[in-house]
């Protein structure tokens, strides 16, 4: 019998919205696989533990797509679909909710628990909410996360919740090089155990068509430029809906207000105009493989402070990438004409014009590596 999702992505193929990917078929198949499973465990209560799926691959290949099509039709009353990130964050608002409350505003929450530890509670509480967990973009760069994943995962399969899942790398990828990976490890062997790994390859990335064949440069003195930063934007974003982020760098939470995926949108005084230093930009390039840079300035002697973030960002994203498009008052020559920076400024010049041409944002390449420390 064929499920929804196999038969709303052929709907799919025949109308034109998507384009035939044999890189896709394998993944395809795994969802249908888990979308049969929950039903029979929907009908038949007694039915055995649901092996979950996380799909991995390379970005642009349809991982996020294929799971917005399995989630929007599984039928499944409880479910929940987010970011990993932004499921993290509540996590650990979570768990401080628990550390900081006394008996009676523990109960309120998470009800009759013993002990002090919050991950059972803590699981016990998402477990209500959802039998059906789907998240995007699953990457680990912060060691407070790599400590508590195995552990949470544990006592969340233990509740009999199904993982889907999506990410650039294999599990055996996840937090490589990390400070106390070993801590990390039995995270991937429970997820190795629960779910079924299926790699989604596809044929090429269809951001980086997209990319290659627009500018990347756009002038924000004329309406048309605007318009045609925005039109990109919405073409890589689909229908996607965009979300606010959150990079943990160092014990301080950076905000960036619109993202899709691995794409992220900001403008130049969000990540140049306050005290924001290479660390942070680090964590950006390591985040998201694109960046919609809008808004930026034409620079004065007085701007210096502006002008060396700006060379440090550039530095940033040039070593992780990352792909870029520009919304300036001025051609990449003419933003910071003259002041203190201008020497170191001429490297920056020289980045943007490559980063922003074909050349670079025809390039395939691979996400970036987790940080070794943070």
């Amino acid at each position: 019998m064929v499920s929804r999702i196999e038969r709303v992505h052929a709907k799919k193929l025949k109308d034109g919205s998507l384009k035939p990917d044999p890189g896709q078929d394998a993944a395809l198949k795994a969802l249908a696989r888990l979308e049969k499973d929950l039903k029979r465990r929907g009908l038949f209560g007694g039915v055995p533990e649901v092996r979950g799926i996380y799909l991995y691959g390379p970005p642009g290949r349809g991982k996020s797509m294929l799971m917005d099509l399995f989630f929007a039709n599984i039928q499944e009353p409880r479910k929940t679909r987010a970011h990993f990130h932004a499921f993290l964050s509540r996590v650990h608002i979570l768990m401080r909710r628990w550390r900081e409350g006394d008996k009676r505003a523990r109960k309120a929450t998470f009800g009759q628990w013993k002990g002090d530890d919050p991950i059972g509670p803590v699981a016990a509480l998402i477990a209500s909410e959802a039998r059906l967990l789907c998240f995007d973009e699953l990457q680990v760069t912060d060691i407070a996360d790599a400590l508590i994943l195995g552990r949470l995962f544990q006592a969340l399969f233990e509740h009999k919740v199904v993982l889907a899942v999506t990410s650039n790398r294999r599990p055996q990828d996840l937090y490589l090089n990390g400070v106390n990976r070993e801590l990390f490890v039995p995270f991937i062997d429970i997820v190795e155990a629960r779910c079924e790994t299926v790699e989604v390859a596809g044929s090429r990335d269809w951001r980086i068509d997209t990319l290659a064949s627009a500018p990347a440069w756009y002038d924000s003195t004329r309406p048309d430029g605007r318009e045609g930063f925005d039109a990109l934007w919405q073409r890589l974003r689909g229908d996607e809906p965009e979300e606010p982020a959150t990079l943990d760098v160092l014990g301080r939470a950076i905000e960036v207000e619109r993202t899709v995926g691995g794409m992220a949108r900001a403008p130049f005084a969000a990540l140049c105009q306050r005290a924001l230093g290479a660390n942070d930009y680090l964590a950006l390039a390591e985040r998201f493989h694109t960046l919609f840079l809008e808004d930026v300035p034409v620079l004065g002697p007085d701007d210096h402070a502006a002008a060396r973030r700006l060379v440090t960002l550039i530095d940033a994203l040039y070593e992780a990438r990352t792909r870029l498009v520009v919304l300036a008052a001025a051609p990449a020559e003419d933003l910071y004409p003259e002041g203190q920076e201008t020497f170191e400024f001429g490297r920056t010049v020289s980045r943007l014009k490559e980063m922003t041409g074909k050349a670079w944002l025809s390039a395939t390449g691979s996400p970036p590596s987790p940080p070794t420390d943070k």
